[in-house]
């Protein structure tokens, strides 16, 4: 069974789409740690609530970033994890943690990359104007958002979306493609080759969909 480790810093609405998607069975996995880089993180309650072990690490009780990093990866290994997972984790994860676990990182972004990326991705697309945003799955490598795509979805942005309204229509988003991504891994289908992620076994829909409708 994939064991796997959360990484969060937030609320953790991420982390509770994957709670769910295991007891239901969907995800074939267990959640052995939740480490947060925040004392009053609300997925700390979650943890406690699931009866998932979770661990506070102070990132300012450490003399540098690759420090802190190093102690992250081997409270993950301690633990026999897997798959490390990042559900609002507001922090660039370094090359110790990276190297621990290569393509083993997945993360999840409120835009649709390689656009906007970085921490407002929702508000610059507003800003921007697109007709089209969404989320990405991605694993993580060294830089911020770059990581190769496993899945992405899209939703229709009105000219008069605010980011409150784009990011809460995204977050339903959010909550069904990331737990389908953990269950591809903990199947095996995924396979990185270079920047590109293979889904071993899927076909691509044959509808497009395009908005606003092309004119007749």
């Amino acid at each position: 069974m994939l064991c796997l480790g959360v990484l969060a810093s937030g609320r953790g609405s991420n982390f509770q789409a994957i709670i769910d998607a295991i007891s239901t069975g969907k995800i074939k996995a267990q959640i052995r740690l939740l480490i947060v880089d925040n004392p009053a993180a609300y997925a700390i309650e979650r943890a406690k609530k699931h009866a998932i072990e979770h661990l506070y690490l102070d990132p300012s009780k450490y003399p540098n970033k690759d420090t802190y990093f190093s102690v992250i990866a081997d409270e993950l290994k301690r633990r026999n994890v897997d798959l490390v997972v990042l559900a609002g984790f507001m922090r660039i994860v370094k090359k110790p943690l990276l190297d621990a676990y290569p393509n083993k990182i997945m993360n999840i972004h409120p835009a649709l990359l390689p656009s906007f990326p970085g921490l407002h991705g929702q508000k610059d697309a507003v800003d921007y104007g697109v007709r089209i945003s969404g989320c990405t799955v991605h694993f993580v490598d060294e830089g911020i958002d770059t990581g190769p795509i496993i899945i992405q979805a899209a939703v229709v942005v009105s000219p008069d979306d605010t980011e409150e309204e784009l990011a809460k229509r995204i977050l339903t988003l959010e909550h069904k493609i990331y737990p389908e991504a953990i269950k591809l891994y903990s199947e095996g289908r995924l396979k990185v080759e270079g920047r590109k992620v293979k889904i071993l076994g899927y076909q691509l829909p044959s509808d497009t969909i395009i908005n606003p409708p092309l004119s007749q």
